[in-house]
């Protein structure tokens, strides 16, 4: 009897498979354009090459990130060839840290290429134009976010503690010592940082560190052990040096260490004050979220004498400005904690022409009490998937205007065609810099009845 042959590998139908591209490996590439996310586009050997870092016309030298049949991520290691666009990085740790993705790009054309990403899946997806272009809604492009994750990871095998923020690519942590974009207070406290974290004397039962600035600056830790008491004092010593309050993230909500402690942030042209607590949402750069408002409620022009209605209101930061110009504004939320905090900011305000509801609008609007009697106009902000179910009834509601604010170009250019289906027409359009320095883009859209 015959040995049996082991191993053999039996050639599959079709031909053979291209073999896969090692992560790491270093290639020259002539980049062709620019995707919608920034990354340059290059083409070679029959696989289409999405590098971070390069930019239209460019070669460069590559190294790649990871591949899936004929794609290939890599970032940008080396440029030949410059662009005449290309600007120096002005972050030393660009190209390694993930946050910031267009940074070698001047902000002008950083302001260009969102404008490009917004109307070409306008026109793509929706065939439709607006009628009138806005022009870009943008702050400075430094010294912008109030907030910021800071990823923190004990490596054990180094017996190390890493502190930063996340790298292109990778799960990989990126050591920084500053961050040009968070704005002036937070910049003391992310230098610091990294060498008071290494002083705990559990550092693998660190999570990560939340920064906001706000009314108020503070620090959240989440941790998965309970604190000992000298690592709370090394935190409390830490906190009052920067005059910010400690918050602890443990089993449970997060907390301040100080029970009358409290965050939040002022809409200072409308004289609100709107508190908060982390895990909430809440716009990262307050100048343009400022702005952001003042052109929602420009567009939508509310009369006194109307109802509004605000879909995905958060803790009322469109709902309270509105409600100081109608008669009534009815705020819808999907998270219940926020609803409640949303009417307790409008309780502070003194504003009682405010209705608060808590709903599932990922699902189509129901019968809803606080849907029945119709609305003259409405606004929604709602989170990536954007508000396709919600959308589909919004006609029903009698609303002759509508405002949409989005954060995903391609979700708003979705919804537009079932608000175009119900006769609305996209009368204005135009793109929210809040994210300077990434490909990131928001946008608000008005929608008038036909």
């Amino acid at each position: 009897m015959a040995k049996p042959v082991r191993g053999l590998r039996f050639q599959p139908s079709g031909g053979s498979r291209a073999a896969q591209i090692p992560v790491g490996k270093k290639q020259r590439l002539t980049i062709e354009r620019l995707a919608n996310d920034g990354r340059g586009i290059a083409f070679l050997e029959g696989r289409t090459w999405f590098v971070v870092g390069a930019l239209a016309g460019e070669e460069v030298e590559a190294r790649v990130l990871g591949a899936h049949g004929k794609v290939v991520e890599a970032r940008t290691e080396r440029v030949f060839s410059a662009s005449d666009l290309r600007r120096p990085a002005p972050c030393a740790h660009a190209g390694r840290c993930g946050g910031c993705s267009v940074q070698h790009l001047p902000h002008d054309e950083q302001l260009a290429l969102k404008q490009r990403m917004l109307a070409e899946q306008l026109s793509r997806v929706a065939g439709v134009e607006p009628e009138e272009w806005a022009p870009p809604l943008s702050g400075p492009e430094f010294g912008y976010r109030r907030r910021a994750r800071v990823a923190v990871r004990w490596d054990a095998k180094a017996k190390k503690l890493e502190v930063g923020f996340r790298a292109a690519g990778s799960q990989d942590i990126v050591a920084i010592d500053e961050c040009p974009v968070l704005v002036q207070p937070l910049q003391p406290i992310m230098s610091r940082l990294p060498a008071m974290l290494q002083r705990l004397s559990k550092p693998q039962a660190l999570g990560h560190v939340e920064l906001f600035s706000g009314s108020a600056i503070a620090v959240l830790l989440r941790h998965m052990a309970p604190l000992s008491a000298a690592d709370l004092e090394i935190l409390q010593v830490f906190c009052a040096f920067h005059e910010a309050q400690l918050w602890l993230h443990g089993e449970g909500e997060p907390q301040p260490v100080d029970p009358g402690q409290a965050l939040g942030y002022r809409l200072e042209p409308w004289n609100l004050q709107l508190a908060y607590r982390p895990g909430d949402f809440v716009q990262v750069n307050a100048g343009v979220n400022e702005a952001m408002v003042a052109q929602a409620l420009e567009w939508l022009a509310p009369q006194a004498d109307e109802r509004v209605l605000d879909l995905f209101c958060g803790l009322g930061n469109f709902a309270l400005p509105l409600a100081q110009n109608v008669r009534e504004v009815v705020a819808v939320e999907g998270v219940a904690t926020m609803v409640a905090r949303a009417a307790e900011n409008a309780a502070s305000n003194n504003l009682h022409n405010t209705r608060f509801f808590q709903a599932d609008l990922s699902q189509p609007l129901s019968d809803a009490e606080w849907a029945r009697e119709g609305f003259s106009a409405v606004l929604l902000d709602p989170p990536r998937d954007g508000a396709f179910e919600v959308v589909r009834k919004l006609a029903s509601l009698g609303a002759k205007r509508l405002v949409y604010v989005s954060c995903n170009p391609a979700t708003l250019a979705r919804d537009t065609v079932e608000l175009v289906r119900q006769g609305y027409r996209l009368k204005r359009a135009g793109i929210l810099d809040m994210f300077p320095q990434t490909a990131h883009v928001e946008a608000m859209a008005l929608f008038e009845a036909s």
